[in-house]
């Protein structure tokens, strides 16, 4: 008895080390992102859990066995949720059934002066928009030095920015090298992925361009305002840019929307000089930045494996969450397509996670299930409402992707709940308790005086 005692209050004195340990381990990570509450949280978890399994040892021996089986049973418990692939069935969310004018998405319409030929056209043929893009135009502006958030640094750095992406807009197309370069289709593919990684990409995927990836008539950028868009590339080349974790979780504030336009001047860089590299080798190539898209970005990504279009309407990568910028190249060099998203781990934690509605200042991100919307189901956003905040302060706010849970760092503590995630839908829902236990239902925003 005395032997199996022993070996009792060994093997909860063991437990108890390793709760010190991982709690304390995780504390540290979390103190390096500049996360006070989850490493206070795990603080005060670890020691303790640590004490509770240390006074346990004292306890008489049947207590201790029984301690012991519940310690057992709770780590297969964890391991059958989290690594076993169990959970609801979701449904794939389909793709759209036409294409999209761009002279009706909001930066488009942002551009119209009041009082010119395009303006009266539009309103003439989308009288239902002249309201609330009133009521838009009515406020301070984005970037405004009026406006609530403005703050003159930050304010500069974006407006240098978007000039940088201004001026590139006529370098995204240009002349193809009349001696074509042929090569194995799966030997670009490689070149290509590789180079788009040492330019500065995260990730990179391929598609087949499809008709809805291109917008249906010119909205701006180059080209004449609501002209049809022709686009007779084959392929598209996708790619993400890693928008900075500790600026970010400073939205809706200035530095938020000077990160932004940093990484499209990183996002337009890529894009140009793959673009260019291409028609060097003989083949047609069309960069698509900030300003001058001929491309739906977030759709041609989806299609080339790069994510899944969430709660909040835009791209949820597997390791970064939204919190990215994107680049499109299109050409007619032959390249071998990668399998497209219908990531049905990220539309399920969607659907249970609401984090993003929740902070959400405008409430312009829905509650409820997704919608039947072009052919396909997605999440129904309300762009007006959203556009029309960051017009109010000044900002392109970033509330969402910053409160988002797969927007926590690329680093292998957080990169093991996204492997969970995706295998299990048990998982998904303990790793949102953990989300919201760790980091709060409603995360404070980091102050920039704090940097």
């Amino acid at each position: 008895m005395s032997g199996f005692l022993s070996v009792a209050s060994t093997l909860l004195t063991t437990a108890s080390l390793l709760t010190l340990l991982g709690f304390g381990t995780f504390a540290l990570v979390a103190y390096r992102e500049g996360e006070q509450r989850a490493a206070l949280v795990a603080l005060a978890l670890g020691p303790t859990g640590a004490l509770a399994l240390l006074l346990a040892t004292l306890l008489p021996i049947t207590i201790q066995t029984w301690v012991l089986a519940g310690l057992v049973i709770l780590a297969l418990g964890v391991i059958v949720a989290w690594f076993l692939p169990i959970g609801s069935r979701i449904e794939e969310g389909g793709r759209p059934s036409r294409r999209v004018d761009e002279r009706d998405i909001l930066f488009a319409r942002a551009r119209l002066e009041p009082g010119s030929q395009q303006f009266e056209a539009y309103y003439a043929m989308r009288p239902e928009n002249r309201e609330s893009d009133d009521r838009t135009r009515s406020l301070p502006g984005l970037l405004s030095p009026n406006a609530p958030a403005a703050e003159r640094v930050a304010f500069g750095s974006a407006d240098a920015s978007f000039a940088i992406t201004e001026a590139l807009r006529e370098e995204v197309d240009g002349p193809v090298a009349a001696d074509r370069n042929e090569r194995p289709a799966a030997e670009m593919t490689v070149t290509l992925k590789d180079l788009a990684r040492r330019f500065g990409a995260c990730d990179v995927g391929i598609t087949e361009l499809q008709p809805y990836h291109v917008y249906s008539h010119v909205g701006r950028g180059t080209g004449v305002w609501g002209q049809p868009v022709e686009l007779d590339h084959r392929w598209a080349i996708a790619f993400t840019v890693e928008m900075d974790h500790e600026t970010m979780r400073m939205a809706p504030a200035a530095p938020v929307v000077a990160e932004s336009a940093r990484q499209y001047v990183e996002s337009a860089k890529i894009a140009i000089q793959l673009a260019a590299l291409i028609r060097s080798l003989g083949y047609p190539a069309r960069a698509h930045i900030d300003g001058n898209y001929r491309v739906i970005a977030p759709l041609v990504a989806l299609d080339a494996g790069l994510g899944e279009i969430g709660r909040m309407g835009i791209l949820m990568t597997p390791r970064l969450g939204p919190r990215v910028r994107l680049g499109v190249v299109t050409t007619n060099l032959p390249l071998i397509p990668d399998q497209r998203g219908d990531d049905l781990s990220v539309i399920d934690f969607c659907t249970i996670c609401k984090k993003c509605a929740e902070n959400c200042p405008t409430h312009s991100i829905p509650f409820g299930d997704r919608e039947p919307i072009d052919g396909g189901l997605r999440w129904a956003i309300d762009p007006d409402s959203c556009f029309r905040f960051w017009n109010a302060v000044g900002t392109d706010c970033g509330r969402c992707m910053t409160v988002c849970p797969y927007s926590h760092p690329d680093s292998p503590a957080h990169n093991l709940v996204r492997w969970a995630i995706r295998s299990s839908g048990a998982a998904r829902r303990g790793a949102l308790w953990l989300d919201d236990l760790f980091y709060g239902r409603r995360p404070r925003a980091l102050s920039p005086q704090s940097r």
